[in-house]
């Protein structure tokens, strides 16, 4: 066995490391080498991490550069990574964790690894990938997107055969071209890290707490961002505030034909981001579209001109007037000749109100309006005064993102 320590030029300025971790101390970065994919009929020959002390990041690497060494390096390893807290890979959830606990197992070792915060940056973007434009969530279409152009000489599966020389006829072109290429399997975690950026925008809207807003209210609350609140308006109380993980900047109209010739018109918003992302992204669901570039994102909502009607809850308390096609309250209806009135039911009791509406998923925006009783697809209208409200605006994007990523 040989261990291989080195000083790497990596750095974490792509992404904020107490995202991860409060010290970068605390965070291990690994990648294995194996002979094969299955631990039952294969070995690790090379485990490589990363790792920060007096002030720099550290590459050590296990090798086991003779036959029979596996139980050392892993031992080795395993006595390594005790002291940690965080373990950072790519894809090691489904690969190179449970091969190290096989081994684990197999050599009765106690496996410390299950004691670390596991952080897969595969698992935390490969919900994404259509979101992201790409085919699949593998290192190097990652890297690609990320526009990392890194080129392997050898896959990993060609490196099987390189060992396995090596362990016959061993020579220093050989060792070096192994050590090499999980070097840089580990160095390039370091690059990836940015991908993370992507996690965490969805985490937050994804996660947004829910919030009702009253469209009727006299006064609607500020928005707050981050710690940046903005400046009260006429209409705007600063005694009631919500917080939310983006904000909108600018929100206008947009007239436009539909493919059959139409004219149709939505709302355009620009929303600015928490943080920049690396590359641009976008996704659609039920007419709604955003693409996201930078700090800010672009979004398109359609805005129906329409009669949509109000549904009365206590529908009991109502008579349906046929010939007004509208429910009116018993305390007021009492008075209309009963040859003109029945009881209002659940899909009778109603109000209709001409405007401008939005669609939502959820009763987020209060009052809920629908063209039917039974419709699921739900609306608020867009009222002036809405229009100028920037908590409302940009409540309305994290419901709009959040829609189209659960969709995506």
């Amino acid at each position: 066995m040989k261990i291989i320590d080195e000083i790497i030029n990596c750095t974490t300025e792509g992404y904020p490391i107490d995202r991860i971790s409060g010290s970068p101390e605390d965070i291990l970065f690994l990648d294995i080498e194996t002979t094969g994919l299955s631990p039952k009929n294969s070995t690790i020959y090379l485990i490589g991490c990363a790792y920060y002390k007096n002030g720099t990041w550290n590459l050590k690497q296990f090798f086991a550069d003779r036959r029979g060494d596996e139980e050392d390096i892993v031992r080795a390893f395993i006595l390594f990574a005790k002291d940690y807290k965080v373990l950072m890979h790519f894809n090691g959830n489904r690969f190179d964790i449970p091969f190290i606990q096989f081994k684990c197992d197999r050599f009765h070792i106690e496996n410390v690894l299950d004691k670390l915060e596991s952080i897969d940056i595969y698992k935390r973007i490969a919900p994404y990938k259509n979101l992201l434009g790409i085919p699949d969530c593998k290192q190097k279409t990652v890297e690609l997107f990320l526009g990392i152009d890194r080129k392997d000489i050898y896959s990993g599966g060609e490196l099987i055969k390189v060992y396995k020389d090596f362990l016959i006829y061993p020579d220093e072109e050989k060792y070096e071209v192994l050590l090499l290429h999980n070097a840089d399997d580990v160095r390039g975690m370091f690059a990836l890290l940015p991908a993370l950026y992507y996690h965490d925008f969805f985490r937050m809207i994804l996660q947004q707490k829910v919030i009702i807003f009253k469209t009727d209210s006299p006064v609607y609350p500020e928005v707050r961002t981050g710690f940046s609140i903005d400046e009260g308006s006429d209409n705007e109380n600063p005694d009631a505030v919500i917080d939310l993980p983006i904000r909108a900047m600018k929100v206008q109209a947009n007239y436009y034909n539909d493919i059959d010739g139409k004219q149709k018109e939505e709302i355009l918003m620009k929303v600015s981001l928490p943080d920049v992302l690396p590359s641009s992204i976008g996704g659609s669901a039920d007419g709604c579209f955003f693409k996201a570039e930078g700090d800010s994102a672009t979004i398109r909502i359609p805005l129906y001109e329409a009669e949509l009607k109000y549904f009365y809850n206590n529908y009991k308390d109502y008579y349906y007037l046929p010939s007004e096609d509208q429910a009116l309250h018993k305390s007021v209806a009492q008075f209309v000749d009963k040859t003109h009135r029945v009881q209002a039911t659940a899909a009778t009791c109603y109000t209709r109100k001409p405007g401008q509406y939005l669609v939502q998923w959820d009763s987020v925006f209060t009052p809920v309006f629908k063209k039917e009783y039974s419709d699921k697809t739900l609306y608020f209208e867009l009222t002036d005064k809405l229009k100028q409200s920037r908590a409302a605006m940009s409540l309305y994007a994290v419901h709009v993102l959040g829609h189209i990523i659960e969709r995506a």
